[in-house]
């Protein structure tokens, strides 16, 4: 594509719950949706990318990630259901069921598990290499909004505004050593408990690609950002700002911060809120990089591609600007070409 922004070609039917790009330098993009598929697109075949292929849900979908290759997927919904599909021949199997809603899903390459996280408030840890794969079942405070993870740990972002962060490689051993009958309920201390540094409920979290730390949102229109090392002085530079918001006839009107995802390379982060703006912050230096043009509609997901040359942007109306309702048309996914110092930071003022 001789763009550098471009809107993909045949997109879903319903609002867009996640994007993800495969491993490495791929340009496999994974897109869930409500309206019950996960799409498989190559974003950059063709004029607008190629849909691969698409993969029927019984229920909106919420969530998706690429597993070992770019031909594995792993998929989490509305129907309760954690799924593993293979992308080559569309084969789904269901791996487990949760009690409610699932809402998000992550691979861990490093300990080859997979992570799922439900309405529900329980962790599901699965062994997919593992016959039978028979995934422990760990109990949370509250519900599970959001995950992220890093190469060796697992944050959890729950309702009453709790944090937890677990040790990857010790979730795989003791997972690995449970074999109760279902639920296969295990106990595991994580290694740390927080509480948000935001007031208000928490949309999202990501964690920096260099294992240091991580960068929240709430629906309130503020991000924080923190360090994983409980020392004083490390705690100490953790802080939050105020971004997505707009003043509307005389009237600041504050938009959620529904999406972040960290530059693989440069360790700068996106935010995408509801007023359809996607900003890039240096969350080190404490500096937005800049702000992209707004988009028309509320940015639903954010993904950059493996090597950090792309972004992928989901744009969904949402119940802030009232379109609840939307016709097809307004889902998109557009791709946007990294200049190579774009996501670059600027360092301290």
């Amino acid at each position: 594509m001789s763009s550098s922004h471009f809107e993909l070609s045949s997109p879903p039917s319903d609002a867009i719950s996640a994007l993800k790009f495969a491993p490495g330098s791929s340009t496999r993009l994974l897109v869930s949706s409500w309206d019950k598929h996960v799409y498989l697109y190559d974003a950059l075949a063709g004029d607008g990318g190629t849909l691969i292929r698409k993969f029927e849900h019984r229920a909106p979908v919420l969530d998706v990630c690429f597993g070992a290759n770019e031909n594995e997927a792993y998929s989490a919904g509305l129907d309760w259901d954690v799924r593993k599909i293979d992308l080559e021949s569309g084969e789904q199997t269901i791996l487990s069921t949760h009690e409610a809603g699932v809402k998000s899903v992550v691979y861990s390459p490093e300990t080859s598990i997979l992570i799922s996280a439900s309405w529900d408030s329980t962790l599901h840890i699965h062994h997919p290499l593992a016959t039978p794969d028979e995934p422990a079942t760990i109990p949370l405070p509250s519900k599970a909004f959001s995950l992220s993870l890093t190469a060796t740990k697992l944050i959890v972002a729950m309702a009453s505004r709790a944090l937890h962060i677990y040790d990857l490689k010790s979730l795989s051993v003791l997972s690995s050593q449970s074999s109760q009958p279902p639920p296969n309920n295990l106990e595991v201390e994580p290694l740390q408990r927080r509480e948000s540094a935001l007031k208000f409920m928490t949309r999202a979290v990501a964690c920096m690609p260099n294992d240091q730390g991580y960068a929240s949102s709430s629906i309130e229109g503020r991000v924080a950002v923190e360090w994983f090392d409980p020392s004083a002085t490390s705690q100490a530079r953790k802080y939050a700002f105020k971004c997505h918001r707009q003043t509307v006839d005389g009237v600041d009107v504050i938009y959620p911060v529904n999406a972040l995802a960290f530059h693989p390379g440069h360790g700068t982060f996106t935010s995408g809120g509801g007023d359809g703006v996607v900003a890039l912050w240096d969350g080190v230096a404490k500096r937005r990089i800049r702000q992209y043009q707004k988009y028309a509609a509320s940015i639903a997901a954010l993904a950059f591609s493996g090597d950090g040359k792309y972004l992928a942007v989901g744009i969904s109306p949402g119940f802030e600007d009232g379109k609840e309702d939307s016709e097809e048309g307004v889902f998109k996914v557009w791709i946007r070409t990294l200049g190579d110092t774009e996501a670059k930071g600027k360092g301290a003022k």
